[in-house]
């Protein structure tokens, strides 16, 4: 088997196709119709990927997908949804997402996103990067600060955070930064950036991103 993928939706016809689909490439595969559900499904699957839909009867996929990124932040959030205005796109990543695709849904595009995932996470480096008094742990996601506390980051924030401190003191501009986080081949906008950044300094402090107006941000280290 290639993996673990969650496939949440309330319509019958879309999750047939998304299941046969991935099936088909020997993806583990469970189903929820509805927000409630995917939480309970999520928390015994332990998926690597979760394809969620928005609007849902009971509970909504973004706040199903927050709970669900807050007990399980590694798991890749890719929202599937005919909504394709800004605020909701700016909603998803808020909550967390690692994509955001508007129906109606291509499969072969749709699976080849799904196995850049799994290439992707087959490749990276596992090491560590001490900088600033901060321990980034590239394993797992976390973040030791000076006083001793761990955060696990999800993995967006986490690889925002990993790349900046890997180029200490050097501006990266929002487009850079979209570039190599999310690749040439998905658009997000770039306020994704700010919220990403925004959702880092909470839990990491102010101190280590500076902002240049205009420009972008960079890892300020001592």
């Amino acid at each position: 088997m290639n993996g673990k993928i969650l496939v949440v939706d309330d319509d019958e016809d879309i999750l047939e196709l998304l299941i046969y689909n991935l099936e088909k490439e020997q993806y583990q595969v469970r189903s929820a119709e509805n927000g409630l559900k995917a939480i309970e499904v999520a928390k015994e699957f332990q998926p690597d990927i979760i394809l969620m839909d928005i609007m849902m009867p009971l509970l909504d996929g973004i706040e199903a997908g927050k709970i669900i990124k807050t007990e399980q932040p590694q798991t890749h959030l890719i929202y599937l949804t005919a909504r394709a205005e800004e605020y909701s796109e700016v909603a998803a990543f808020e909550v967390g997402a690692d994509d955001y695709i508007t129906k109606p849904i291509k499969p072969r595009a749709l699976l080849s996103r799904i196995q850049a995932y799994f290439r992707k996470e087959k490749s990276q480096e596992k090491n560590v990067l001490e900088i600033s008094g901060l321990v980034i742990n590239k394993q797992n996601y976390s973040v030791t600060t000076e006083d001793g506390s761990v955060k696990v980051l999800p993995k967006k924030e986490f690889e925002i955070l990993y790349f900046l401190a890997s180029h200490p003191n050097k501006v990266q501009s929002r487009d850079s930064l979209l570039q190599k986080i999310w690749g040439t081949d998905i658009y997000v906008v770039e306020r994704t950036i700010d919220v990403h950044i925004r959702k880092v300094r909470e839990k990491i402090g102010d101190k280590y991103i500076g902002t240049l107006k205009g420009v972008g941000y960079m890892f300020n280290a001592e």
